[in-house]
């Protein structure tokens, strides 16, 4: 990918999106995958962002592509932790509980 960096900012909010639809749909797989894909991104970003700036009309633009990149993480971390804490409970050995 090369071009603007308000780009890069754009195809991780659409990674993180995808993230989460793959968490409510509770395909932690799809999760693992385009959590790899937002970090190849971000490393492109940090890449890219070292030779050119975010022009000063795409700076407001940015802070709420953030944001939601943000809230989208938060809703898969709430989503993810009744997974985690059975995962947990496994890898200590402990008997699970069965709801």
């Amino acid at each position: 990918m090369s071009g603007a960096l308000i780009d890069y900012y754009k195809a991780i909010e659409d990674s993180s999106r995808k993230m989460l639809d793959a968490a409510r749909a509770r395909d932690w797989d799809e999760v693992v995958r385009y959590e790899g894909a937002c970090a190849v991104l971000i490393e492109q970003l940090r890449y890219e962002a070292q030779n050119q700036e975010l022009p000063p009309e795409h700076r407001t633009e940015k802070i709420r592509i953030m944001q939601r990149i943000l809230k989208n993480d938060a809703q898969i971390r709430c989503l993810a932790e009744p997974w985690l804490a059975q995962f947990d409970r496994l890898a200590d050995g402990q008997p699970q509980m069965i709801h």
